[in-house]
């Protein structure tokens, strides 16, 4: 069965230990024969075992302790001391910490770079590398450990488990195998071997993931079923009910270990916790409100400010937020690191939730395992979850609109009624002063209706409307503005007005904006009186009106107008619309005056 007989004879007798062996050729034969039938058996027996251990380990297991089981049996097999796996993290650039056997994680750095070190080399040539003398390996830093934990030598093999989805990235990792003995000499047969139980670790990942797919199915269905059903039941719909029952049904299942719920103000300036997960024995103070200018994480998830952080301790995407180390992002605030440590939080997804383009809700998913954080598979179910609690959410803002349409549409048939019959007298003058009295009622009350309607869809369809005539129109309107303010020595500027500027959009978003620009506009005019000036143009892409007014804004105003956090809730809903129309607004202030610039995006046929 051994192939080449002869080619394998002629190898052994040049060997230098074969000088003295019997020549002829029978004793070889019998000698080739013997070790084909007694020792090669036994190996491949043992060989093929301890490889099927490593294939029959758990899928359902984590990852990282499919790894550490896996380097397990390659230390009791191939007679090393103890191991360790580094995984390459391609957003970072860093060989992280995944496992060790014995577990030595906490001792263990979290990441190393993938420069200037063994686990890097390895990675970047695909090949083993083996180092006898770990005190003279210039690629090895921790010398501490040979003294520490006795270990001379070590072998390095690449693994790597193939990505399952086109989208995917092929996992690179490492397995460190380290040896007491110095001066240690690999043998051809220690590295194959090595490297085939390595390559070995795939078809459990390939399992793993297998089973994943369909556990995530199931939670897709149950996130489904219960939301269903809680919405089939009496009563009205409310988000944080639904949350407080669905996630603790749903813990065990994608391994949830800590999350909460927020609320964001309508004047994004604020964050309640409306609930928490574990409702008993968690640190989740329910009804408790944080500024949102304390959380620079909060501040970029509701698009108040630009990222600029290290990507290595936080992954920021359009869909989520993931804080990988809470220790060292500058997204966390000191004291959220505090309470990160004190509650051993170690990372934290944060999920927003939008309807009609605005997020009024966010999700927080804190891991809490040393070093864990939540795999993209579990962020998929989180991300569902998210989608299916947003429908929830505009369950309840219908719920509450019902509600509040109530009142108002009384009022308006009852005033309506009462008017009709006010007007079919022949003598109107007389009734002069109850007319207008029931008209303003009707004006309030059909807004009201009006604003109700918003809150819950957006209103009719988009149209191409003409910007300055728009923009034109709302200045008309707030002539009567100044009159009730009782503005002294207001001078109007007007114009000019590009007539050529068309956008698409909701027309009373615009009118909201420009409505609160120039309410906000003539109440900064000083009582002495000054100027308002407004004009249209277009600036390449842009459709921009500006809007100048006497009065300067402080320098810590114009910072806080442009994060959105300004006084006043008429900016608030301002910088609300433009992000919901992709707009854009800049504010200058300086030599008396304040000049605010809004831009859409002109529209293209």
């Amino acid at each position: 069965m051994l192939m080449g007989l002869e080619n394998l004879i002629r190898d052994i007798q040049q060997e230098p230990w074969a000088d003295n062996l019997p020549v002829d050729e029978e004793f070889w034969t019998h000698y080739t024969k013997w070790v084909e039938e007694n020792l090669l058996p036994k190996f491949l027996e043992r060989f093929a075992g301890k490889v099927d251990d490593i294939v029959d380990i758990d899928p359902g297991l984590p990852e990282q302790e499919i790894l550490e089981k896996a380097t397990s049996h390659m230390v009791s097999y191939l007679g090393a001391t103890s191991a360790s796996i580094r995984i390459y993290d391609p957003k970072t650039e860093q060989m992280l910490s995944y496992g060790s056997y014995p577990s030595r994680e906490e001792t263990r750095e979290t990441a190393i770079p993938l420069e200037d070190s063994i686990s890097g080399e390895v990675l970047r040539t695909r090949q083993t590398y083996y180092s006898p003398n770990l005190l003279k390996e210039e690629l090895y830093h921790n010398k501490k450990t040979v003294v520490k934990e006795g270990v001379h030598s070590l072998l390095a093999i690449p693994f790597e488990i193939p990505r399952f989805f086109p989208r995917e990235r092929d996992t690179l990792g490492v397995i460190q195998l380290y040896y007491e003995d110095g001066g240690r000499k690999f043998s051809p047969l220690e590295i194959r071997t090595a490297n085939t139980m390595a390559k070995r670790l795939s078809f459990v990942i390939a399992h793993k993931k297998i089973l994943n797919m369909n556990r995530m199915a199931e939670k897709r269905e149950a996130i489904v079923n219960h939301i269903f059903l809680k919405l089939g039941s009496r009563g009205g719909v409310k988000l944080a009910e639904v949350f407080n029952e669905v996630v603790p049904e749903l813990a065990d299942m994608v391994d949830l270990q800590s999350c909460a719920l927020f609320s964001v103000g309508p004047a994004l300036d604020q964050v309640v916790l409306q609930a928490g997960f574990p409702l008993v024995g968690g640190y989740h103070s329910v009804g408790k409100a944080v500024p949102v200018s304390s959380e620079p994480v909060y501040e970029l998830l509701l698009n108040l400010r630009d990222y600029s952080g290290d990507s290595r301790y936080e992954e920021v995407t359009p869909f989520y937020i993931l804080i990988v180390d809470v220790e060292r992002s500058t997204l966390m605030s000191e004291n959220n690191k505090r309470f990160a440590q004190r509650n051993g939080i170690n990372s934290i997804l944060f999920v927003p939730l939008k309807v009609g383009g605005e997020i009024t809700h966010f999700m927080t998913f804190d891991a809490l395992d040393y070093r864990k954080r939540y795999r993209g598979e579990e962020i998929g179910v989180f991300l569902f979850l998210g989608g299916e609690l947003m429908k929830v959410q505009k369950m309840e803002q219908l719920d509450d609109a019902l509600h509040d349409f109530k009142n108002p549409a009384i009022a308006t048939a009852g005033f309506a009624r009462r008017l009709k019959s006010l007007i079919g007298k022949d003598d109107l003058e007389s009734s002069r002063e109850q007319i207008q009295k029931y008209v303003d009622i009707l004006l309030d009350e059909t807004s009201r209706l009006q604003e109700l309607a918003m809150g819950v869809y957006a209103v009719g369809e988009e149209q191409v409307v003409d910007f300055s005539r728009m923009v034109e129109n709302r200045v008309e309107i707030n002539r009567e503005a100044i009159k009730e303010l009782m503005k002294q020595d207001v001078t109007l500027k007007l114009g000019p007005y590009d007539r050529d500027l068309r956008v698409k959009c909701h027309s009373v978003h615009i009118e909201r904006v420009f409505d609160n620009l120039l309410n906000n506009a003539t109440k900064a005019i000083p009582l002495k009186g000054g100027t308002l000036a407004v004009k249209t143009y277009a600036n390449g892409k842009w459709a921009c009106a500006e809007i100048l007014n006497s009065g300067e804004m402080s320098l810590r105003d114009q910072m806080k107008s442009r994060e959105g956090a300004g006084e006043g809730r008429g900016l608030y809903i301002t910088y609300r619309i433009l992000r919901l129309l992709k707009g854009k607004m800049d504010v200058r202030s300086q030599n008396g005056m304040t000049t605010f610039v809004v831009s859409f995006p002109l529209y293209s046929p």
